[in-house]
């Protein structure tokens, strides 16, 4: 496949403090042309308390800059890929966010686990900077989250996200005053909440520190005595340790934000949430003993650029889950003790189904990928009980860590294997009921063939070799190319056809096509 064959990539980064968008073309060989990069400073997470709740002002200011980002973006004919992190995540309204996002641009914000971003901060710092052969540490402060992340070679090692951010910190401890009080309780809080997670991250190792976010680029120029320092010309740039705390001490010392601003290297818009970001970086390096870092503006959303271009090139040329998706299902049934051979042949029927309604339910390569995901896993439940494991698989599908897999689409597929037998999928379900309208017509659709897919299986002994779908005039008839005897098989199939019937409005029949009995 040529790089001409991928569009620009918009990758658009709805955080806590900012929104930031990105439009680039991903070489073949790795390299990334930016087109056009713009930032917002929203402050979705700016609250009360803990980050629960998106004010009504902040969604506004949200929904109007997402609108914005997109018509730029398509302006440039980029597909389009928006993540949201900690403030939306937490939010307990961040339906209605989402709901009014989509509304506006058509664009449906993916939900990222801690987890998964910090995965994808890896990506992009691999890609800015020629590390990808040491094993490195990456620290990325954001509003409401922090994520270190240990990689080498490509490969993720260590990944946590810890509820700990400029914006958050200095909702709990500097909304009143920058007192000397509030500080050092801040700091014993980072001591008492983070200390694990950094032990933890030191037991794996490194051999480069690299720290990337806007938190640390504040310091880096503060450190260095110079705020005329464009992006580009801190990228890669070596600090020492001293200078860093010299830096936190620098804008510690000067309490207020109006003076803060003051300090070569602080944007105005930053004086208010820099201390407590300051003191974060302070506890990493200090806990940590770090004596250098290197600065990365390669971050969340160029790692999601490479992401999903890699994403766009395998669903293309393979028309299946490859690489990072097909490691996450592999290790998820290899944990749960899936019995491999069924799971892969009902994932297979499933997938012939769905290629053959395509006329009908007119659904594309990313609802195939998701099904094919939740084929694979709709029995994980068993670990936990036979009895219900259609939902003891939900439980854990929607539960894991699914690096590669945004959390949005881990909710797809957990619902898909829910599905596959038993009940069909009703809005008086919750899990059912909080997707997205798009998402729910999918996994009825998605869960119909998997259903099926079960039930020519029944016997788990592959007797069924394949599928193809004939559409003809509201009926539905499914030809069986047959091993062996298939009568259980078929009684299985016919028990679980009317959810299909019922979203297609058509009659589903069975056809044996190779010794004609049905």
């Amino acid at each position: 496949m040529n790089a001409v064959d991928l569009p620009p990539i918009a990758a658009i980064d709805v955080g806590t403090n900012s929104i930031h968008m990105i439009v680039a073309r991903v070489g073949m060989n790795g390299t990334m042309q930016v087109i056009a990069r713009d930032r917002e400073v929203v402050r979705l997470g700016k609250s009360s308390g803990d980050i629960k709740h998106l004010t009504e002002d902040a969604i506004e200011r949200g929904v109007q800059t997402i609108t914005r980002f997109v018509a730029m973006a398509r302006q440039h004919g980029a597909f389009i890929r928006a993540v949201g992190t900690s403030a939306v995540r937490e939010a307990l309204n961040r339906d209605d966010f989402l709901r009014r996002v989509e509304d506006h641009t058509g664009v449906r914000i993916e939900i990222i686990s801690g987890e998964e971003e910090g995965r994808l901060i890896y990506v992009g710092v691999i890609h800015g900077l020629p590390l990808v052969e040491r094993r490195l540490c990456v620290c990325d402060i954001g509003g409401g989250s922090t994520e270190i992340v240990i990689g080498d070679r490509g490969e993720v090692l260590f990944v946590q996200s810890e509820k700990i951010g400029a914006i958050r910190l200095t909702e709990q401890f500097f909304r009143r005053s920058r007192s000397a009080k509030a500080i050092e309780e801040c700091r014993r809080t980072l001591i008492g909440e983070w200390s694990p997670v950094l032990d933890a991250a030191r037991c794996v190792g490194w051999d480069e520190v690299v720290v990337t976010s806007g938190t640390w680029e504040t310091l880096a120029r503060v450190a260095l005595g110079d705020g005329t320092l464009s992006s580009a010309q801190l990228h890669g740039q070596r600090i020492e340790r001293a200078a860093l705390l010299d830096a936190v001490e620098h804008i510690v010392s000067a309490r207020a934000p109006h003076h803060i601003a003051k300090i070569a290297g602080v944007e105005p818009e930053r004086a208010d949430i820099i201390t407590a970001g300051a003191l974060i970086a302070e506890r990493f390096l200090l806990q940590l003993d770090v004596q250098s870092v290197l600065v990365s503006m390669y971050a969340l959303r160029e790692g999601v650029v490479f992401d999903t271009a890699q994403h766009l090139r395998d669903q293309r040329q393979y028309h299946h889950l490859v690489h990072l998706r097909a490691a996450t299902t592999e290790q998820l049934c290899q944990r749960f003790n899936v019995e491999r051979a069924h799971a892969q042949h009902v994932a297979k029927l499933a997938l012939e189904l769905f290629d053959g309604l395509r006329c009908l339910h007119g659904l594309g390569d990313t609802e195939r990928e998701l099904l094919e995901a939740a084929g694979l896993l709709h029995d994980v439940g068993y670990h936990i009980s036979p009895d219900q494991h259609h939902k003891h698989s939900y439980y854990i599908i929607s539960n894991a860590v699914m690096p590669g897999f945004s959390s949005t689409e881990a909710a797809i597929i957990a619902n898909v294997a829910r599905y596959h037998r038993k009940s069909h999928p009703k809005t008086k379900h919750a899990s059912f009921s909080v997707l997205p309208q798009q998402w729910k017509y999918a996994v009825r659709w998605m869960a119909a063939c998997l259903r099926i897919a079960e039930g020519l299986d029944r016997r788990r002994q592959q007797r069924v070799a394949a599928v193809h779908v004939v559409v003809e005039n509201k009926c539905i008839r499914v030809g069986i190319i047959a091993r062996a005897d298939v009568e259980i098989e078929l009684w299985g199939a016919h028990r679980r056809k009317s959810l299909l019937e019922e979203i297609s409005g058509s009659s589903v029949t069975f056809v044996v096509e190779n010794d004609g009995s049905t």
